[in-house]
């Protein structure tokens, strides 16, 4: 029974995923109004062969320091949010007006002619004027609100589709729920980059549009990685190799967070944030608290890994004298 549990808590994860990028995909072939655009769902086969293999084999577990489902799913919505985010900067001077998800009359914006119509023949056709409601209404939205709700979705959707996934072989609840917390943090930082930064872009500023778009890529690897989290815990065999091993091993966890904040979060976000204020000009309140959030993180990073290195070194002088790396 609990393998049954498992394996349907693997397919509706994956299917949630599958569902996602297929809107995203369907939206770019609205927005481009290019029907070609649909062969973007061919990135979806190897999520679809990674299911049919992980449910076979591993009974839908997932792995303990790498998620494939997560990476896959990755591969197959962000070539559709690259290009929506790339129309969009290029129709920002003659988009023509839209109305956005939080406006008041965003449910009453039919035309007299469509509601007489719909009262007229509404036993005959209600379920056809329905899909035409449903469809004018997105229509109308703007494009900065589709683009905005794909990313608030995609970084919701790591992070409970990470909680349904079975867990991978060695990791514990615990760890489970700290990756989690971390997840939920880094989806809210990354979010802000995106939404706060982009805006920031002027017309004339395609190459930083390019820029930004790198930058958010390759922070989302941090989704699919659980090396800041999971360590591989030793038995009581191995506790004595483990007290004579390197501060890489022994602090691994650590080393690899401060990893991610140099070179795959905060780093390459504060670099771009300087970028923006410095070579392009903009420069606002909310633009300088992050970037000097962003330098906090980095410089406290760098003093606990110096911290690290320092309470090795203490500790190992007492005995033989072994190199920090």
């Amino acid at each position: 029974m609990m393998c049954l549990f498992k394996s349907l808590c693997a397919v509706i994860t994956r299917a949630l995923f599958l569902l996602i990028s297929l809107i995203s995909v369907w939206r770019v072939t609205k927005v481009k109004k290019d029907y070609n655009y649909w062969f973007l769902t061919f990135l979806f086969l190897p999520l679809l062969v990674e299911m049919i293999i992980t449910l076979k084999s591993r009974m839908g577990k997932d792995y303990k320091w790498f998620s494939p489902p997560i990476f896959l799913f990755l591969i197959s919505i962000i070539p559709s949010i690259w290009i929506l985010e790339l129309q969009h900067q290029q129709e920002k001077a003659n988009r023509p007006k839209c109305k956005t998800l939080d406006s008041e009359t965003q449910g009453n914006h039919t035309s007299p002619n469509y509601l007489e119509l719909s009262y007229r023949k509404r036993n005959n056709f209600r379920s056809l004027f329905l899909f035409q409601y449903f469809n004018q209404a997105l229509s109308t939205v703007c494009s900065n609100d589709w683009i905005l709700t794909l990313h608030q979705i995609l970084l919701i959707l790591l992070i409970v589709g990470k909680w349904l996934l079975p867990l991978g072989g060695g990791v514990t609840r615990d760890e489970l729920s700290q990756l989690l917390l971390i997840f939920v943090g880094t989806a809210a930082d990354i979010l802000e980059f995106t939404s706060e930064t982009l805006s920031d872009v002027k017309e004339n500023s395609p190459q930083l549009v390019y820029i930004i778009l790198a930058v958010w890529t390759w922070s989302m690897l941090q989704f699919p990685l659980h090396l800041s989290v999971v360590n591989s815990k030793p038995d009581s065999e191995g506790e004595q190799r483990v007290q004579e091993a390197s501060v890489l091993t022994k602090h691994s966890t650590d080393i690899w967070s401060i990893v991610e904040a140099f070179f795959i979060h905060d780093g390459p976000f504060l670099v771009v944030r300087l970028t923006v204020m410095t070579h392009f000009g903009v420069i606002h309140q909310m633009l300088v608290f992050f970037a000097i959030k962003n330098f906090l993180v980095v410089i406290l990073n760098l003093y606990r890994l110096v911290v690290i290195c320092q309470d090795y070194r203490s500790r190992d002088n007492r005995g033989s004298a072994i190199p920090c790396v």
